[in-house]
Order: structure tokens, then C-alpha cells, then sequence
């Protein structure tokens, strides 16, 4: 009970991710990761110049480019082995431009000048033959012109670290994992990124920026070998935009007991009886649902219909934005690229907007979407909020999903408080199993342990739990929620979208908190 005493943060030592702040005209204060007084690559800026004078000169009435290159690690071992090693780095760069009242976009990995003229040429030459379908003009939200260099803010770079340490690490974890009776396997992996790129466009500005991931886990597998059966425990680990320090500093032999610990107790835990059940949801499992019922139908390509890759469009239609109720008064969410530590954090989108945070939902109202320039007319907002962003050189920059956070509430209260006022209800850590509907209304949710609630204490593990509810419906049951000491953050490493697929990260932050009678479904007896 101590371990679990300690974990119940799931991943603690993260600490809390502050907020950032704003100026009084509205513009994001200075970031963590800004560099007051660096200037751009030189010798980048240079080039960069040379597409963004091509694609002019070629006719077009906007140009940006982005020139890149990235790194990508990752170590998977099982038990005592190593299973994969991949160490990649790829380089290149786009340019976008609108000609003809359209966007065209063309890319090549030939880092040189006369390439770099030649593809914004090419990029002019699509937009123009895109113009000949465009129904009417684009349209782009005004911009100011940035200097600049961004960094996430890290004390030690991931890839400086020696391979054989990583690899040491993820066998302890492993091994530790097994000193449990019962559990039979344990898989473990460390991803990190270092994403490094430079923008110019022809409103003047020249960012460039370099954003560091990183992205640890593992699988504890218990088995039962008299009856057949096998139950898992994940890490309550989250993937974060920091520095190997992240993954020094967490408790992996702490967690990698409990878990080995959980996955033997849920083989023999009761199945759970179905119907209506108060729901108190820890960070490491209340980020997925914000992910998908609140993050997703805010972007406003979704709501539009110009956009249904990856799930579908949104139920939050603009019709509804200043209106619909979606969530109880204490329910606020906000949008926002400056929070130290989550993934989505930069100091410029890759339009050039510097990043902001801004509300979604306010006091339980929806209030606005996730804008790009290209967008932000359309709902007739006059700013963009800063959230186009293209996964590789070789992308088109659209609208991605930025960190999107429950708000915690203002009164002081722990979890410790909240199971205390819980009469009967589930406690849910972890993220399992999920099905949503394609506007994001209907949705289905599992987890990692579920833990019996009974007049205010946790009585015992249960199996086989889900719930499931329409959004509006589950955000208005939220009757308590956490204050900051408790708010964690949890995310996902690949999030997809678009067609070609892209992928972003993204992380959600959030305090425990409590949803009154949620409909639960016993998923054994529901196969």
C-alpha cells in the first residue's frame, strides 16, 4: 500500500507543469525555452532566403519554408535481451505558397540553393493548378514578423547519453518487474526525438527552434498457468518534452514492482457489477479521455467537415460555440503550446504564430476551437491560436491538436479527499482499450487497475470494467475536481491525423477528479 501510496501520482517527480503567461496585449510572454539575444543559423537564414525570393518571383503572394532535420532513437528489450536498436536522423525542406489564391506545397531532402529555387518554383506551379478548383480565395489571419530561437528547456541532452546506459536501464526495469511472483514477462522501451528545424516566410519572420522528447514505457505481464490466463500492467510513466533528466529522475523500480504486483492481483480480482457507479479518474488515465472527447472536436477542421481522417469530424459544429453546455460549471479546458514539460510545446507554430494558451471550454461552455491562419476567418476570429504543424520537412503544415488541459480546481483537495467523500464508486489509473464514435459523442473507456471505492476507501481491486457515456453528459456529471498539488500530466507520443497520415504529440494535464452515476459495463459478460 505504500508503493501505491507513492505512485498515485503517477509519475510525481514530473512535478507540476507551470502555466504560461500572457502580456497585456494578448501576445504569450517569453517562454521557457526562448533564447533572448540568439539569432538564427546564419548560414540557414541564407538559404531560406533563396526559396522564399524564387517563390516570389515566380508569382506568389505568400511563401514560407521550413528547413529541417531530425533524429529519432528508440531501445525495446524484453526480459533479459535487447529485441531492437533504430538510430535514424533524415534532413530536408518545404515550401509552402499561396499563387492563384491557393496553397501549393513542395518538398525535396537536397539541402542546396539551386534546389531550393527550383522547388519553390514547383510549389508555385502546383498552387496554380490547385487554383483552378479553389471555390474561393484563402484567406490569412495577420501575423507579426519574429526573430528568434527557441529550445526546450533540458539539462541533458537524451542522445548524449551512452546506448549501453539506456539499455542497462530498461534490463533493471525488467528485472525488477519479474522478482514478482507471477509475472512471467516484462517489455520495456525508451523513445526520444530531437526535432530541430528553421522557419521564414515572406511576412519577415526567421525562427528556428529545436524541440527535445522523450518517451519511456513498460509492460508487466503476470500469468496464471493453472487456469490459462495472462493480465498486464503499463508503466504510469507519461512521454514528456524534456531532457534525460525526466527519465532519470522517475521511480522506475517503484513502479515496476507495483505494476508487477498489479498485473498478479488483477488475475484474481472480482468482475465488476454493472450499471450506474461514481468514477474517480486519475491523471494517468483521465488524459486519453480528454484526448479524445474534448481534443479532438476542437479542432475546427473536424467541426467543418474538412477534416474526418483518424475518427471522423465533431459534434461541436460552430453553431454551437458560445452555447452549448458540454460540460458543470467547475469543468474548464484551455488550449495552449507554453507549458514546460508537454510535448506540444514550442515558441512558434509552424505558420510563425508565436504560442499561446487560450480557452476552450469556460466554466463548462464551449467557447472556441484550435485555429490555424488559414482558418481563424472562418469563425471569425481575427487572430490564429497557433497550432499548424507538419511532422517531417516533407509535410504539409494543417491544424494539429495542442496540449488541452482540464483546469484544476480552486478549492484545496487531494485524491486522498476525494475517494474519502466517495460513497460507492471505481477508481481508474492507467489508459486501456477505447472506443469513440465518429463526431466524438459516443464513447467507451477500459484502463489499467480499477479499485473498489466503499464509504469513503479503497476496499480491493476489480476486473472487467469499461464505461461508457455521451460527452456532454459525462463532462456535466464532473462534480469535483482536484487542485493543482494533484495535477499531473499524461500524453500520447502519435497522435495521427490527415490524409497522408501525420503524426504529433501531444500532451493533456489534469487533477483527479470524480463523475457521479457513469453507466459501467462488465466487459467479459458484454463479449
Amino acid at each position: 500500500m505504500d508503493r501505491r501510496d507513492f505512485l498515485k501520482g503517477a509519475a510525481a517527480t514530473a512535478g507540476l507543469i507551470a502555466c504560461g503567461g500572457k502580456t497585456r496585449s494578448g501576445r504569450p510572454a517569453p517562454g521557457p525555452g526562448d533564447l533572448p539575444g540568439e539569432q538564427p543559423d546564419a548560414a540557414l537564414r541564407d538559404l531560406a532566403m533563396v526559396a522564399l525570393d524564387a517563390a516570389r518571383a515566380a508569382g506568389a503572394t505568400y511563401a514560407d519554408v521550413r528547413i529541417a532535420d531530425y533524429r529519432r532513437q528508440r531501445i525495446s528489450t524484453r526480459e533479459a535481451r535487447v529485441e531492437r536498436v533504430s538510430d535514424r536522423e533524415d534532413r530536408g525542406f518545404g515550401v509552402r505558397v499561396i499563387a492563384g489564391g491557393t496553397w501549393g506545397f513542395a518538398a525535396s531532402a537536397r539541402i542546396e540553393r539551386d534546389e531550393l529555387a527550383r522547388v519553390a518554383k514547383v510549389a508555385v506551379a502546383l498552387a496554380r493548378a490547385n487554383a483552378r478548383m479553389q471555390r474561393e480565395p484563402l484567406e490569412l489571419a495577420p501575423v507579426d514578423a519574429y526573430q528568434g530561437v527557441w529550445r526546450t528547456p533540458i539539462r541533458t541532452d537524451p542522445f548524449a547519453v551512452p546506448l549501453g546506459d539506456k539499455v542497462d536501464l530498461l534490463l533493471q526495469i525488467n528485472a525488477e518487474a519479474m522478482k514478482v511472483k507471477g509475472v512471467a514477462f516484462c517489455s520495456s522501451e525508451i523513445g526520444v526525438v530531437r526535432e530541430h528545424k528553421l522557419f521564414a516566410s515572406t511576412v519577415g519572420s526567421v525562427v528556428e527552434q529545436t524541440l527535445f522528447r522523450c518517451n519511456p514505457e513498460f509492460t508487466a505481464t503476470a500469468v496464471d498457468r493453472q487456469k490459462g490466463g495472462f493480465q498486464n500492467r503499463d508503466a504510469y510513466s507519461a512521454p514528456q518534452g524534456r531532457g534525460w533528466e525526466y527519465i532519470a529522475d522517475y521511480p522506475w523500480m517503484e513502479d515496476a514492482r507495483q505494476a508487477g504486483e498489479d498485473a498478479v492481483a488483477k488475475l484474481s480480482a472480482p468482475s465488476v457489477e454493472p450499471g450506474p457507479w461514481d468514477l474517480v479518474l486519475h491523471p494517468s488515465h483521465l488524459w486519453l479521455t480528454i484526448h479524445e472527447s474534448i481534443g479532438h472536436p476542437t479542432e475546427l477542421d473536424r467541426a467543418l467537415g474538412m477534416e474526418a481522417n483518424f475518427a471522423g469530424t465533431s459534434f461541436l459544429t460552430p453553431d454551437k460555440l458560445g452555447k452549448l453546455r458540454i460540460g458543470s460549471d467547475i469543468v474548464s479546458f484551455v488550449g495552449e503550446k507554453t507549458h514546460e514539460g508537454s510535448l506540444a510545446t514550442c515558441g512558434w507554430d509552424d505558420d510563425g504564430v508565436p504560442t499561446m494558451e487560450w480557452k476552450l471550454v469556460d466554466r463548462g461552455i464551449f467557447v472556441d476551437y484550435q485555429t490555424t491562419r488559414d482558418q481563424a476567418h472562418l469563425i471569425g476570429r481575427q487572430r490564429s491560436h497557433g497550432t499548424a504543424y507538419a511532422d517531417s520537412w516533407s509535410s504539409v503544415a494543417f491544424q494539429r491538436m495542442p496540449n488541452v488541459n482540464l483546469v484544476p480546481g480552486t478549492k484545496r483537495l487531494s485524491l486522498a479527499d476525494l475517494i474519502a467523500g466517495t460513497e460507492r464508486g471505481i477508481l481508474i489509473k492507467g489508459t486501456g482499450s477505447y472506443s469513440i464514435d465518429h463526431q466524438r459523442y459516443n464513447f467507451q473507456f477500459g484502463g489499467q487497475t480499477f479499485w473498489r471505492i466503499d464509504r469513503g476507501k479503497v476496499t480491493g481491486m476489480l476486473a472487467d470494467v469499461a464505461y461508457q457515456a455521451r460527452t456532454p453528459d459525462f463532462w456535466q456529471s464532473c462534480d469535483a475536481i482536484c487542485s493543482e498539488e494533484e495535477y499531473r500530466v499524461g500524453g500520447s507520443f502519435y497522435d495521427g491525423k490527415g490524409e497522408p497520415g501525420q503524426s504529433n504529440a501531444v500532451s493533456h494535464g489534469c487533477a483527479p477528479a470524480r463523475f457521479r452515476r457513469v453507466n459501467v459495463l462488465n466487459t467479459r459478460r458484454e463479449v
